[in-house]
């Protein structure tokens, strides 16, 4: 069966379907198998919802609307179905499912807005995956109705005017409640505004799975606690601090002392078994003071830097680091160290400036505006097609690791699937957050040593912490506070 784990494009998962019906399911039993689950989620969801109104289009989101309409009035809903394209328009499986639910005695009703607030669910089986450019005027209208209604809604395989790839919203498109897909679960319902206007999401593969062909590698794969645990296995009962790793962490040019410590606090909780900090010498003291399970070097040339980077087994690069003299000289003696680097903040505005590219293995961290820079391109540019930027990102460093950060963080390299963190929220957008998920990715890495593992343990853990920060309130969360929280995330146990 095709796993919830795995997200798909739109092509692929109409692929998935063809390659079904030629290997012998036919597509109307396809439709019949979505009706049906269709039915076991709103009774799920809905328990007590005992009419439904259910909008169709045409195609085969509207047909799998009629045939969950013919299966909830069998099962003694009240169901009226508003056709926005006219049954006698219909052609193939949906024209075969409108017929049998009027053979039935189900009645189709043209689409009128005020009908919609007489039901205690609305179905949304407007358009479904086959949407691939802005909502035409009459189905935005009906969009809208759906959305004023104030009536739940319940949404069949991708809200209506929603991209199922980029997540982006065509015009206009449904906010559902719940959103049941069907097959595989499609990238859009995880991308952009995918996740406020799915709702709740749901799946049902209906039987199918996919090949083990290259057509079907999936797109993105979702990360999990699992992912913490592979990369920070249980200790040894013998181990010590050196079997953990020796983390630099370069960065805090003059007067910027606070993101190089949130930095080695955050490397410290994640368990790195010992942290230094490489920073303009007049920042020692405030460093030093607030957190002295840190060994804080003063580095006033990249001279005095190259004994402290022979000594690591992990640098990071970046946290307050700068756009000065001194700054470009750290980054410059760090990139040409061989050492497994972390490059996040200035270090990533001074590559871009210079036009190199980042060593193999090395892990980027870029928000938006920085994978902008590193792109040539503007935020506003990355964030309506996060998935495109993150394949130009790994294509200009190859090798590199990307972490484009954001609501729903992306991690990809060029060759294997990309991965997508479901986890995080809105009251992680403060000052710092970014400087605790650099410290943390060198921590994990300086462990277990495998930069991808590294990458996506910090990525999850770091949402998690967030999440359990948020659950009191969304407002006034401190990165520190955040860097605290590593500690239980990272102690994960089977």
């Amino acid at each position: 069966m095709t796993s919830p784990q795995l997200l798909y494009g739109v092509a692929q998962v109409r692929a998935l379907d063809a390659h079904a019906i030629e290997h012998g399911t036919d597509g109307y039993t396809l439709m019949k198998r979505a009706g049906e689950a269709a039915l076991r989620a709103l009774r799920s969801r809905w328990p007590r919802a005992a009419s439904l109104i259910i909008v169709t289009g045409g195609g085969n989101n509207g047909g799998d609307g009629y045939v969950l309409a013919r299966f909830a009035r069998a099962a003694g809903l009240e169901v009226t179905v508003l056709a926005v394209v006219p049954g006698d328009e219909l052609e193939g499986d949906a024209a075969r499912a409108c017929g049998e639910f009027q053979g039935s005695g189900g009645q189709v009703l043209p689409y009128a807005p005020a009908r919609l607030s007489s039901a205690e669910v609305v179905v949304d089986a407007l358009l479904g995956t086959g949407l691939n450019a802005v909502v035409r005027s009459t189905f935005a209208q009906v969009i809208r109705d759906i959305n004023a209604s104030g009536q739940p809604v319940f949404a069949l395989d991708v809200p209506s005017g929603l991209n199922g790839d980029s997540g982006a919203v065509m015009g206009a498109a449904v906010r559902a409640d719940c959103t049941l897909s069907f097959v595989a679960l499609k990238t859009g319902l995880f991308l952009n505004a995918g996740p406020e206007h799915a709702g709740r999401l749901l799946f049902d593969d209906l039987g199918v799975s996919a090949p083990d062909e290259g057509r079907f590698r999936p797109v993105l794969e979702r990360l999990s606690e699992a992912d913490v645990l592979r990369a920070l296995p249980p200790r040894q009962r013998a181990a010590n601090k050196g079997n953990f790793g020796r983390v630099l962490i370069v960065g805090g040019g003059a007067g910027m002392p606070g993101a190089v410590r949130l930095a080695g606090e955050a490397c410290l909780r994640a368990g790195a078994g010992l942290v230094m900090v490489a920073t303009w010498p007049e920042n020692l003291a405030a460093i030093v003071g607030g957190r002295p399970e840190l060994i804080v070097h003063g580095v006033g040339t990249a001279a005095e830097l190259a004994a402290l980077l022979s000594a690591a087994d992990v640098v990071a690069v970046g946290p307050g680091l700068g756009r000065t003299d001194w700054a470009r000289a750290m980054l410059q003696r760090s990139l040409a160290a061989d050492r497994p680097l972390v490059l996040d903040a200035d270090a990533l505005n001074l590559l871009a400036e210079s036009h190199q590219r980042a060593p193999a293995a090395a892990v980027l961290t870029p928000h938006p505006g920085e994978a902008g820079r590193l792109l040539g391109i503007t935020a506003a540019a990355v964030q309506a097609d996060r998935l495109a930027a993150l394949g130009a990102l790994t294509a200009a460093h190859p090798g590199a690791i990307i972490v484009l950060k954001g609501a729903g963080t992306l991690i990809g390299r060029l060759e294997p699937t990309a991965a997508i963190c479901e986890y995080g929220n809105p009251g992680m957008a403060a000052a710092g957050m970014g400087d605790v998920l650099t410290g943390a990715i060198a921590g994990i890495l300086a462990q277990c040593r495998d930069p991808w593992l590294a990458a996506r343990a910090a990525v999850v853990a770091h949402a998690l912490a967030g999440d359990e920060l948020a659950r009191d309130r969304q407002r006034g969360i401190l990165a520190l506070e955040l860097a605290e929280a590593l500690s239980h995330w990272v102690n994960l146990r089977r």
